[in-house]
């Protein structure tokens, strides 16, 4: 899994390499003819978590409306929806689970342009799709995904501001802060302090994770991380759906991890981080806007700020969740190794999981 994780800024700048990165201009460009109406996402857990982030991209770069499909409605259900007009992308790392490949297939069927977005272009995912996305990211060790996770956030982005250019041609200024990334990654795992903070968090009974907009899917994707790699159950809620009651179980005993970007998301979580202080919760924050918010006490009301923060670079909102995972991703390994656990092969987890 460390390895995996180092891994991660070479991914980056392979993928935007020509020999990657013109394929994914090619499909942009051609969905871009096909000009969809709405878009679908179809994936299953860590995938699910880079779909969400590209329904966000879509809904807010493109202007069309997204959503995230339950396979199971066409597999267990037999549903067949009308889905003329639609864009239905498929986003899969091992591209094997095959209710996602028979939901592509059965899109295709009833009048949708679909996309497989994997790292096995030769999977049944990708068979099942009219056009492919590989995300490139080679060979993965640790069953824990990471940085194929991470390699779909970056294909997605491409691809979705590949279609918004309209002949999937990056714009240069796009292509430029694009091409810093690998670089601020490198930063950003270069920073002890997600090991150093694990220990903290050793004999913890549960977490909550916690983010808005972009953030939100860098929440999910943790929770899921650290109840993978530690066996820590940890729930993820929106900011706006946790001060709508889960807030309530919240205490200084159940700390809350919090992705807190410079942009609207981040902005918007600081009431959130303002609620959780009343109630004097253990709260760690990542991100660019957590590093403006400081430690400790803060205000004349006595509020207490962010236990801890792990700063990251500050870039465009939409990049973001490509920086802001990592150190969390760091959090889980080192945790689950301060709690005895092995990262590298959690119980009962397989690195192609069948779903029907």
């Amino acid at each position: 899994m460390a390895a995996d994780i180092a891994e991660q800024p070479a991914g980056y700048a392979r993928l935007l390499q020509p020999a990657y990165a013109d394929p994914i201009a090619v499909v942009a460009a051609a969905i871009a003819a096909r000009r969809p109406r709405h878009v679908v996402f179809t994936a299953r857990g860590t995938s699910d978590h880079a779909a969400l982030y590209a329904a966000y991209l879509t809904e807010i770069r493109l202007g069309l409306p997204a959503g995230l499909a339950s396979p199971s409605a066409v597999t267990l259900f037999g549903a067949r929806p009308d889905l003329r007009d639609a864009l239905v992308v498929g986003v899969s790392q091992s591209g094997g689970s095959p209710d996602l490949a028979e939901v592509l297939a059965v899109a295709r069927e009833q009048g949708a342009l679909t996309v497989a977005v994997t790292n096995t272009p030769e999977s049944p995912l990708a068979a099942a799709a009219e056009l492919t996305v590989d995300i490139a990211a080679g060979h993965e060790r640790a069953v824990a995904a990471t940085k194929t996770y991470t390699a779909e956030l970056l294909a997605l982005l491409m691809l979705v501001e590949g279609i918004r250019a309209g002949d999937g041609t990056l714009p240069s200024d796009e292509r430029a802060d694009l091409d810093a990334l690998p670089g601020l990654a490198e930063r950003v795992l270069a920073d002890p302090t997600a090991a150093e903070l694990a220990p903290r968090y050793r004999f913890a009974a549960r977490l909550v994770t916690t983010g808005r907009g972009y953030g939100y899917p860098t929440a999910r994707e943790t929770a899921l991380k650290l109840m993978e790699t530690s066996y820590l159950p940890a729930l993820a809620f929106s900011g706006a759906d946790l001060l709508h009651g889960p807030l309530a179980m919240t205490d200084p005993d159940v700390p809350v991890l919090a992705v807190v970007g410079s942009g609207p998301g981040g902005t918007a979580m600081r009431d959130v981080l303002r609620r959780l202080g009343e109630r004097r919760a253990d709260v760690l924050a990542i991100g660019a806007g957590a590093a403006a918010i400081g430690a400790g006490p803060t205000g004349p009301t006595a509020v207490i700020g962010p236990a801890a923060v792990i700063g990251v670079p500050d870039v465009d909102e939409r990049y973001a969740p490509l920086l802001d995972i990592l150190p969390a991703q760091q959090l889980a390994l080192a945790l689950a190794l301060a709690r005895g656990e092995d990262p590298d092969a959690p119980r009962g987890l397989a690195k192609v999981t069948s779903t029907r």
